[in-house]
């Protein structure tokens, strides 16, 4: 089967290269899937810097999260049977014809979702519900500021904040993609090339945002910390500027706000009932219909490379998927 698969770290991405390998078959309490797509996520390029927090074993193929249809299960696998459509958590693999998962890894894909779609919701979605409801507490009426709100993470938060009754107020450095995030939902949006904090303000009638999602960090951060609302949770989802910032811990204590970290997957990981709670949480809105990423790019498998590249260089709106 063929994976793009990289041999040697590197800043340059361009590394990845097309091979030719055999899968052994699944072990006991893996299937085997045949991937219809994978999602392209920031970590998958940072892996291939060799600047994640996870560092896989040479050579590796990226990829988190994919979907597709079982073709072979093994031994002791029993929620699933060769030919049912389903999605996976991969953490790396993606990027291939092929893939070993275990049985736990996979769930059915919810309602009409196709495969491109199944395949881009599920890390997105999770983070935003996660933070949304189990650290930020976010309560119907108040004030959502969404930061980074063109990419896939801060897209699903604006989605998800809409539907837990929230006003929503989005940012993005362009003007054209706001237009996509107005349209899915956002109440106000704001370009942060021009500042935000004077207009928030402006928005609340002086009080700030009660919340506020932040997976840019950097100087965002720094002037988010300048129009949150007294109460207000302050996210921290990641730091896509490149720059972690730091509080001068006297500003929570004036302004009476709470710095809050979010990591969806470790939630899950040290509270597996929690977890699985909020896994049946996204899949019952996908099922539903009251969630669907926005794909903005489909590129086949020998196209990964161009596909990361869109989303390093920032060009995604919603999610990129490469499709097998």
């Amino acid at each position: 089967m063929r994976t793009m698969r990289v041999h040697e770290l590197s800043d340059d991405i361009g590394v990845l290269r097309m091979d030719e390998i055999d899968l052994p078959p699944p072990g006991k309490g893996e299937l085997r899937l045949r991937l219809k797509a994978c999602s392209i996520n920031f970590p998958d390029i940072l892996m291939v810097q060799g600047k994640y927090q996870f560092k896989p074993e040479l050579p590796f193929a990226p990829g988190m999260e994919g979907a597709g249809i079982v073709a072979a299960v093994g031994e002791g696998v029993t929620k699933f049977k060769p030919g049912d459509r389903v999605v996976a958590g991969l953490r790396i693999g993606g990027f291939a014809e092929e893939v070993n998962v275990p049985e736990t890894a996979c769930r059915p894909i919810p309602g009409s979702m196709d495969f491109a779609e199944a395949a881009a919701y599920p890390a997105a979605y999770l983070t935003a519900y996660v933070a949304l409801t189990c650290r930020g507490h976010l309560q119907p009426g108040e004030t959502l500021l969404v930061h980074g709100a063109t990419g896939g993470v801060g897209l699903a938060a604006v989605e998800m904040g809409k539907l837990l009754g929230a006003t929503v107020i989005a940012t993005s450095a362009s003007d054209e993609k706001l237009k996509v995030v107005k349209a899915r939902g956002a109440d106000h949006v704001l370009n942060v090339t021009r500042g935000f904090r004077e207009q928030v303000k402006e928005l609340t009638e002086g009080r700030g945002a009660d919340v506020i999602y932040d997976p840019v960090g950097g100087d965002i951060f720094d002037e988010s910390i300048r129009c949150i609302a007294w109460n207000g949770r302050l996210l921290i989802i990641g730091f896509t500027s490149g720059r972690i910032p730091t509080v001068s811990v006297n500003m929570p204590l004036i302004k009476g706000f709470s710095v809050i970290g979010v990591r969806a997957g470790e939630y899950g990981r040290r509270d597996p009932e929690a977890g699985r709670a909020n896994i049946e949480a996204i899949d019952r809105l996908a099922a539903e219909g009251k969630i669907k990423p926005h794909i903005c790019a489909r590129f086949p498998l020998e196209r990964a490379v161009d596909a990361m590249r869109m989303l390093q260089e920032r060009k995604v709106v919603g999610k990129v998927v490469i499709e097998m």
